[in-house]
This record gives C-alpha cells, structure tokens and sequence, in this order.
C-alpha cells in the first residue's frame, strides 16, 4: 500500500481500496458541533479568525471555495490547522492520511453529546478520533439532537463559546510539556472527503471540508468511573491535576480519564490514567471549574521533587505567546486565564500547598444552598478593583464599600483591599449569575501587568488566611493507605 503525501497533506486514494475492518466503539462523551455549508466562510471566519494563520507549507491557508472544480471536493485531504510544530502531530496526520488514501470510511461514536467519528487503519486498528467544531453539543449540525445555535454562541459553559472546543484540545496537548500530563497528540486540521454528518444542505452532498480536532486514539481498558480511586497512582493523579489547575478545565470527570492497566494488577494503585477531551478548559473568564480528583485521597498528598520541579520550571508568558502563535484562535481573554492559574498553582506549590488544596481554592462553595465565589476569584476581584487606586493616604473608604467591591469595583485604599481579601476569604461573597464574571480581556497592555503585580502581592495573604482559617486539613506527608 502507498499514498501520495504533498506539503500541505494532500493524498491520491489508492486504485483498489481494501476492505473496511470496524472495531468495536468505547465510552466517549465528546463536545462537538456542525454548521450547513452556506455559512462556513462567515461562521469559520467569525469564530475562529483564521485570517491569522500564516501561510506554511505545514500550515496552509485555509481556502473557503465550494467550487465543484475545487481540489478539495475531488480528492481526500487532511490538512493541519494548529499543531504543525509538532512531530507527533505529523505522524498522526500521515496515519490518517494513509487511512483515507486507503479508502477506509469514518465509523460514528454512539455516546456522547456531539459528533465524535473513529478513524481506523486497514487492518481494522483505530487510529484517532475526529471531532467537527460544528457538531459539538447546542451547534447546529449536532447529531445528537441537541442543536440550533449558531458559531461563537455561548456553549453549554457560557464562558466557552460554541465552534472553540477544537482549539482548546489542540491547545491542551501543546501545553503538555513533555507530554508530563499524558494528554495523546492532537491537532485542529481541516478534513475532506468524508461523510459527516450534515442536517442542512443547499445540495445533495456534503460540504468538502470540515474543521475537526483530530486526537490519537488511546487503547485502554475502561475509564476511572468504572474503578476505584484506590487503583491510580499518586504520580498520575498529581500530573492530570496540574494540567487541570493551569487550564482551568470545567469538566474533569471520570468518564474522560481512560484507564491503562499494568500487568493486571487492579486495586494495587498501577494503573496509568490518559486524559482526554479538554474542549472545556481555557475559559474566557474565571468558571467553576470541575475536578474529580480533588474527591481522591491522591489529591492530598504533597506534591513529589520531580512535580515540583516541573512546577516551578513553568513560564506563564512564555505558554501564552506559544498559544499566541500556534493557535491564534484561543482568544486572548482565555490566555490570560491561564497566566492567571499558572502563576496561582506556582506560589500555592511554592508555599507547600497539596493539590486539593489548590482545587478547594479554585472551585465555588456552596453555602447555605447557595454558590458562593471561590477564593480565586475573591482574590482577583480584589486585586482588580485596587487598579483604579489613587487616592492619597488621608483619603477614607468605608468597609461597607470596600465590601461592595468584590459585586461593583469601587476604588479604595490598597490597605483596605487586602482587609476585605481576607474578609471576602472567610466570608465568601455569593456568586451572581447575572453580573458579569471576572475576565481579563477588557484590560490595556499596562492595566493587565500592574493587575498582575497586585495579584501576586496578594497571594502570600490568601495561603496564610486558608490555614488560620482551618481549611488546610492536615495531610498525610509519607505515604498514603488507600
């Protein structure tokens, strides 16, 4: 067997394609969403703003035509759209690219809320799994039955917009440095010649392209909601969960953390755990993010040498102009997320904090049946209401008010922010669904750094209010009975 390979990933398919060998579909519950051909130059452009990606060899540029005569409605083609600087990305990409010149067809994923398709090789073995940016659950081509809105909409996390899911999973694997997290390669490529699925149509085929984040596919046993905690390793907690913290992912559940056993040892704390799906992570202001780790005993012990290296080798501004770079489509809001986490989970490890820890600081409380806003984002209202300070020292600024800051920043005294900090800590402020939540886009170059330096000023305070305040329970530091 042999495919034709071009710079940009084309490939001729093969004068007699072999036989379709389907395996068998796993649990998925992949986020996906679908769009009608007469509006993918207007939603692609919209959303994803890819007039930014710069012509390469690796990394062409898309091409919105639906001519007939266009080559990408006569032959298969996979083309990467962010991910290129990265080997496994290729190799992934030239697997499938053989697969398709062999002429195998895309197999549908039964579970899930959106489109989810397994590519297979051959012999039958699955490859990758595609997910197209317009079916994603709410989107309008979702096969599911849970569409109807268009591109850039708010999704089923409001601070994650509908058609952005596929860049934050290829953003998630760029970040996994080293791959310490396990997230399997992935990439956002453009996708020709397959039938996916389509609810409306200006003609009797399919359109020639769709937009899809492409992921290897991992083989494993079940995923951690089928086991007990008592089987994962503290490592592969610890390396997820650090991936979770600097991401601020919404959705960290059992379902999308894949289990790989080691010599059949069930029970005896050895099976590797593979995360997947990261379509909600990178919010474009602080969320409630979701940790199903923070419920494991893992989670409370400290963090080894080597994680804490890694840790401390992180570059908050050096990941954001990678992302800048390799996805300009992660809109800049979410970048500075997460800067915003990395340099939290930095100084909560650098002041001995353990990773539940951590989690407990990011998530909402619930208090008295009602949502309450977590220490982070307590933290960061404040730090952002102290921008506008300029008053001199003389100048008065009531508690009351310095109180009401934290709902509508007010200015006032830095004295007294770090007073209402810790007020705001033990006496969380209730979360408003209706007020606008804490982003970080509408600051200037100048407003973003000074919030920065305030930001970090504040962190020492807010590890100290957590212990004198009895939330840090003490943990277990040597070993861990399961």
């Amino acid at each position: 067997m042999a495919a034709a390979v071009n710079q940009v990933h084309g490939f001729k398919p093969l004068a007699c394609p072999p036989r379709y060998h389907p395996q068998s579909v796993v649990h998925l519950d992949y986020k996906m969403l679908d769009f009608s051909q007469s509006v993918v130059t207007q939603s692609l452009e919209h959303a994803f703003n890819f007039a930014c990606i710069h012509k390469s060899s690796s990394t062409p540029c898309l091409s919105y035509s639906s001519k007939p005569e266009d080559d990408l409605s006569t032959n298969p083609r996979i083309e990467i759209i962010a991910g290129h600087s990265l080997p496994q990305v290729h190799a992934l990409v030239v697997e499938v690219a053989i697969a398709m010149a062999a002429g195998v067809n895309i197999e549908p994923a039964a579970s899930g809320l959106g489109g989810a398709y397994f590519l297979h090789a051959r012999n039958g073995h699955t490859i990758a799994v595609a997910k197209p940016i317009d079916e994603e659950p709410l989107a309008l081509n979702n096969p599911k039955g849970f569409g109807g809105r268009m591109l850039g909409q708010p999704g089923m996390k409001s601070s994650i917009r509908i058609g952005e899911t596929g860049a934050r999973e290829s953003a998630a694997y760029l970040l996994d440095h080293g791959g310490f997290s396990g997230v399997p390669p992935t990439a956002l490529v453009k996708l020709s010649h397959f039938n996916f699925n389509l609810i409306k149509s200006d003609s009797d085929s399919n359109p020639s392209y769709k937009i899809a984040s492409l992921q290897r596919f991992v083989n494993h046993d079940s995923d951690a909601g089928d086991l007990g905690p008592s089987s994962f390793s503290a490592t592969s907690v610890h390396h997820i969960g650090i991936l979770d913290v600097r991401l601020m992912n919404l959705d960290r559940h059992a379902g999308n953390l894949l289990v790989r056993q080691e010599n059949e040892s069930y029970g005896l704390g050895k099976a590797e755990l593979v995360p997947i799906d990261h379509g909600f992570c990178l919010p474009e202001c602080l969320d409630n993010p979701y940790f199903e780790w923070q419920h494991w005993p893992q989670a409370s012990l400290p963090f080894s040498e080597a994680e804490v290296d890694y840790i401390s080798s992180l570059d908050p501004f050096k990941d954001a102009e990678l992302l800048r770079t390799e996805v300009p489509s992660i809109r800049e809001s979410s970048i500075r997320v997460l800067v915003i986490c990395t340099i939290f989970l930095k100084q909560a490890t650098a002041y001995g904090l353990c990773l539940v820890d951590i989690g407990e600081m990011m998530t909402r409380k619930f208090i008295g049946g009602k949502e309450h806003w977590s220490s982070l984002e307590s933290l960061c209202a404040t730090a952002k209401a102290s921008l506008n300070m300029g008053l001199s020292d003389d100048s008065a600024s009531s508690d009351q008010e310095a109180d009401e800051m934290l709902v509508v920043p007010r200015v006032f005294k830095k004295r007294h922010a770090k007073g209402v900090l810790m007020r705001s800590l033990s006496s969380p402020t209730p979360y408003n669904p209706s007020s606008q939540s804490i982003s970080f886009g509408d600051m200037d170059d100048e407003e973003w750094q000074s919030f920065l330096k305030i930001f970090q000023e504040f962190l020492p305070e807010a590890f100290e209010e957590r212990e004198s305040m009895g939330l840090s329970k003490q943990r277990l530091r040597t070993s861990c009975a399961f």
